[in-house]
């Protein structure tokens, strides 16, 4: 296996980041999830390697986070995010492709449904309504995806966003 190489770049207290992440839907739900450090929950997915399309890089994540093989499906949003986070100003390009995770993948409305164990980069999974109001109550940036949750574009969008500073979220 060659060495993993992370499309990241550190200038200072400025990072750029190229993340790609998948929203999969099931019985009205939305998969997400978050690092278990951090207050706020984001959609799944993570950094693009050197080489590597965003679809591969989503089925990758997927199989790393969760051990499934996830099917991506159309692009929903290119956004340029910036953002603080941990002392940092972030610059992210981030593609977000709607996604299915196989059936037998475990789905309770409520419950922690995975965790993926790794010291700090622990993750824990869970589902939650795909609504406006349940994204808001639950900090998930970025933040202009509750107010699309609910009528996902036909074509992928455009976005320049500025999601603030997480760290006072």
């Amino acid at each position: 296996m060659s060495k993993r190489t992370l499309i990241t770049i550190k200038d200072g207290q400025r990072r750029f980041n190229h993340r790609i992440a998948g929203l999969a839907f099931r019985d009205g739900h939305v998969l997400v999830h978050r690092a278990i450090h951090e207050t706020f929950w984001t959609f799944p997915g993570g950094r693009a390697e050197i080489g590597e399309t965003s679809a591969e890089t989503l089925m990758r994540e997927m199989q790393e986070e969760l051990g499934v093989d996830a099917v991506i499906g159309p692009l929903l949003w290119i956004v340029e995010n910036f953002f603080d986070y941990e002392g940092k100003a972030w610059h992210e390009l981030g593609l977000y492709y709607r996604m299915e995770v196989p059936d037998h993948f475990p789905f309770h409305p409520s419950d922690i449904i995975h965790r993926n164990e790794d010291g700090k980069n622990s993750l824990e999974f869970k589902w939650v309504p795909a609504t406006r109001e349940a994204l808001i109550a639950l900090d998930i940036p970025p933040y202009f995806i509750a107010d699309e949750i609910e009528a996902l574009p036909a074509s992928p969008k455009h976005i320049v966003w500025h999601d603030g500073d997480l760290d006072d979220k």
